[in-house]
């Protein structure tokens, strides 16, 4: 790559300029724009997210005071607040939405036959949870959650063995985690892992009905009867491990087929779990730790909230939280796809901070990283005792 760049400019790079105006051109982002485009609006705002900053007004003085690098960056003249305000209000969403879902296909494609899982397995293996993002409702006067209270839900559907999202969808807080189900589509042999929160025996069936498999936990109030037990590895910690059929007249006719119910000892937590699952192949101790990985969707969830602008937004409209929220979202995979891209070793945490403070550094991506590394070690390795020896 051109050491001649600046490394935001190589990071936007990753960015298929023909897809981008593609999807403009298909949402009408060009419609009576002069000067400020869709992609320059783009630029303001992931340069914002990228060096962590607190509004628009904030983002716009930073750019102001490197005015003469703009052009570099391909944002050009100076942009005023009212421009990117009235962009974000009225420009459709759906360009950033898109975005976000291309650049996720892209990575998918990377990191294909990554997998960060304890265990061997050529299935996919899904978390699917939702994140409720609270708003101030006279101000977000859309964003309906309570009578006092304003939010919106940020329902995903994580890609365990590589931490990329595989399906997001936004909804005002109101909305029940469960709805979610209904219009995800499930692919066959795939697992998903959810809390009991997206217990539905009718949409567990559908679950079922696609060959598909999930991974949830049971509610204290199950109604169920016992056909037959399985033997169990009690010094692993799993309790029992039993074939079961739901009791209730209405709850067996929305799950009319056998499941497994698994009562696990958690030695870290001191606490007693039970796991409810249609997969039979798979051992009760290896159900446990594919359940085990749902974490990674609530880092994904703290990973976003807190390295990236979603928590403070810039616009009050729902198309402008929906723009800005898209917009960080794109970020994040932006910098997974960065990482495999150049070959970093780094977490996209380290990745994300390192990018913050060199934005304006002409050097390429790779080598940057490369000092940082040589830096660290050098950092970790010196000998603080030499100063003593005379």
């Amino acid at each position: 790559m051109n050491g001649g760049k600046y490394v935001f400019s190589q990071i936007m790079d990753l960015v298929s300029s023909t897809s981008f105006q593609t999807l403009v051109t298909r949402h009408k982002g060009a419609y009576k724009v002069k000067e400020f485009s869709c992609w320059k609006q783009f630029l303001c705002m992931a340069f914002g997210q990228i060096t962590h900053r607190e509004s628009l007004s904030d983002t716009l003085l930073c750019l102001k005071a490197n005015a003469h690098k703009l052009y570099h960056l391909g944002i050009g003249e100076l942009v005023a607040t009212s421009t990117l305000t009235r962009a974000n209000e009225n420009r459709s969403y759906h360009i950033y939405e898109e975005l976000a879902m291309l650049l996720i296909k892209q990575a998918k494609q990377l990191y294909l036959g990554n997998n960060d899982l304890e265990l061997q397995l050529k299935n996919n293996v899904f978390a699917i949870d939702a994140t409720t993002i609270d708003l101030c409702l006279s101000t977000f006067y859309w964003a309906t959650f309570r009578s006092t209270k304003g939010g919106i839900k940020l329902h995903t559907q994580l890609d365990l063995k590589t931490s990329i999202p595989e399906f997001i969808l936004f909804s005002t807080a109101s909305v029940h985690d469960i709805n979610v189900l209904d219009v995800i589509s499930f692919e066959a042999n795939s697992f998903y892992i959810m809390d009991r929160g997206y217990v539905d025996y009718k949409r567990l069936y559908k679950i079922h009905q696609c060959d598909a498999f999930f991974v949830t936990r049971t509610k204290d109030n199950m109604n169920y009867r016992r056909l037959y037990s399985h033997t169990v590895d009690k010094t692993k910690g799993v309790f029992c491990d039993q074939t079961i059929m739901l009791n209730g007249y209405y709850a067996a006719k929305d799950y009319p087929g056998k499941m497994r119910r698994i009562k696990f000892y958690d030695e870290e937590t001191g606490k007693v779990l039970i796991f409810l699952t249609n997969n039979f192949r798979l051992t009760a101790l290896e159900i446990t730790q594919l359940y085990k990985h749902r974490w990674k969707i609530e880092l994904f969830f703290k990973w976003i909230k807190q390295h990236l602008k979603i928590k403070s937004f810039w616009g009050h409209s729902e198309n402008a939280v929906k723009t800005q929220v898209w917009i960080a979202v794109s970020v994040y995979v932006l910098v997974a796809i960065a990482k495999k891209k150049f070959m970093l070793q780094q977490s996209l945490y380290e990745i994300l901070q390192i990018l913050s403070i060199s934005i304006f550094e002409r050097m390429p991506i790779n080598q940057l990283f490369q000092q940082t590394q040589l830096q660290y070690f050098k950092e970790q390795n010196h000998n603080q005792l030499n100063m003593f020896d005379l």
